[in-house]
């Protein structure tokens, strides 16, 4: 239990997909200062569920189909119609559980969210057992959300005249976004297995 801890704290915080690998920086620069709290956290929890899902189910795919054939190599062929078939149908469930969040209109962001493929790729490459990818792919996507939450407040507060007009907007999101970076390594050498 501990070891699921440890790589769900470490997915989340340290190997952040947006902050610290890249992945999926796209959808939280997307998102504009106008667009509500209540997409912002649709996005999130659609992007926990999707990654949930499709790192899982790609894992199994691979561990239980493609290796017994020998045909490892092939796994990005799995992963990546999984990510796009996963969407329609995670979003039309979503938005009836939850009517009251904004899902409709997300299939584009998702759909260019590199980090569903880039998450499933890690987890194979690095062979890790059901119970640890579970924990990836849930830091992996609470982590991705926390990134959203924490971009949306960076784009409420650089919104003033205190900020010089040539770096309003991207250039401040950027700076912004780096110096998150580094806060966020800073939890680098707090667990230690």
């Amino acid at each position: 239990m501990s070891e699921f801890i440890l790589a769900l704290i470490s997915a989340a915080l340290v190997n952040n997909l947006i902050l610290h690998q890249g992945l999926a920086i796209d959808p939280a620069l997307r998102l504009s200062a106008d667009q509500s709290r209540r997409r912002l956290h649709a996005l999130g929890l659609a992007t926990l569920v999707l990654l949930v899902l499709t790192s899982n189910i790609g894992q199994l795919l691979y561990r239980y189909v493609l290796q017994p054939l020998q045909l490892g190599y092939l796994h990005v062929f799995i992963l990546l119609p999984l990510c796009v078939l996963l969407i329609e149908p995670l979003l039309a469930g979503l938005s009836r559980t939850l009517p009251t969040l904004p899902f409709s209109g997300l299939m584009p962001l998702l759909l260019g969210n590199v980090a569903l493929l880039g998450l499933g790729l890690q987890l194979i490459q690095g062979d890790y057992g059901t119970l640890q990818t579970l924990a990836w792919s849930l830091g992996g996507g609470l982590g991705f959300w926390l990134a959203l939450c924490l971009f949306a407040d960076l784009r409420e507060r650089s919104d003033n005249d205190s900020i010089t007009p040539s770096f309003r907007g991207l250039p401040v999101e950027l700076i912004g976004a780096g110096v998150m970076a580094l806060a966020f390594l800073g939890f680098n050498g707090l667990f230690t297995s």
